[in-house]
């Protein structure tokens, strides 16, 4: 690999002036210690680090990383990074500081008009990357994709805009897809399954869709199907009821909770969509239960 440093910065180089989403865009070899190099600060951008020699110490999302050559780094927007000391390292690396619209409440990342990714590949990516929460992940192909992309920026040759902004959409795509194959490597299906039902749970007033809770253990609806199908028995929206009523169960038990707010609370469109469902599944309208659970006090 070529070891010539570079450094491209939005404002400061006319090279990222058709490109205003790249805030910054390198290769830094660092052969010294510089104390105060890289404190550890806030980033309101997605950062993508690849590390080409050396070792380095670093804080990334509050959680202390130690680098090494072949390691790809990724920080969130909101998220730390800085030396766990204070400084870089001693070693050389690429990196690129892209500007995302933002990455909503539903975890979408947006990344702006630039970008060609689908809605739904942009929902499933956004997920991935903040469920996983993995800062460091064994992505070789990282350094060919940022060279081909140093290539074209300088070489500007004709669709190199295009070329540059389909570049970082793959860039996107393959670090999404290595983050869901570390994931599930660390663990089987039931603990993955355990997690997104966690996650289910917390918000169960979210309408959620069988893409949404695929994205989530990094899988296509199809497969994510199949898993479910096979783990319990039932289909993902099938399960999805389950887990709703079983959350109205606990809540039934507290009398001062209205039935209305139960179910809009457990994710059901209205009352009556609530008893219908409840009733089919347990053999007793909400009032019911709620009366016969309590005659047992």
């Amino acid at each position: 690999m070529p070891q010539s440093q570079f450094i491209l910065q939005q404002g400061l180089s006319k090279e990222l002036e058709l490109f205003p989403h790249i805030s910054e865009f390198g290769l830094r070899k660092n052969n010294t210690i510089q104390l105060n190099s890289f404190i550890v600060s806030q980033s309101d951008n997605l950062q993508i680090y690849f590390i080409i020699d050396g070792k380095f110490d670093w804080i990334i999302n509050h959680q202390h990383q130690v680098l090494y050559p072949g390691d790809t780094a990724l920080v969130l927007p909101g998220q730390v990074v800085g030396g766990s000391k204070g400084y870089l390292g001693i070693g050389a690396y690429f990196w690129l500081h892209l500007q995302v619209k933002k990455i909503d409440a539903n975890g979408k990342l947006i990344p702006g008009e630039w970008s060609n990714l689908s809605s739904g590949d942009c929902q499933a990516i956004g997920k991935i990357l903040l469920l996983n929460n993995l800062p460091v992940l064994k992505v070789k192909e990282v350094a060919g994709i940022l060279q081909e992309m140093r290539m074209e920026i300088t070489s500007q040759e004709l669709g190199y805009i295009t070329r540059v902004n389909h570049i970082i959409d793959s860039l996107l795509i393959i670090i999404a897809r290595h983050s869901t194959r570390q994931a599930i490597s660390r663990r089987d299906f039931p603990q993955t399954f355990l997690k997104l039902e966690q996650t289910l749970r917390q918000n169960l007033a979210h309408q959620w869709t069988v893409e949404e809770m695929a994205a989530m253990v990094g899988l296509c609806s199809t497969a994510f199907t199949e898993k479910v199908k096979n783990y319990t028995g039932f289909s993902p929206l099938h399960y999805l009821i389950n887990i709703r009523v079983s959350e109205a169960v606990k809540l039934l038990k507290r009398e001062k909770v209205n039935i209305t707010d139960i179910a809009l609370e457990t994710g059901f469109y209205s009352s009556q969509h609530f008893s219908t469902t409840f009733k089919k599944l347990t053999g007793h309208t909400p009032g019911e239960y709620r009366k016969s659970n309590n005659s047992y006090k």
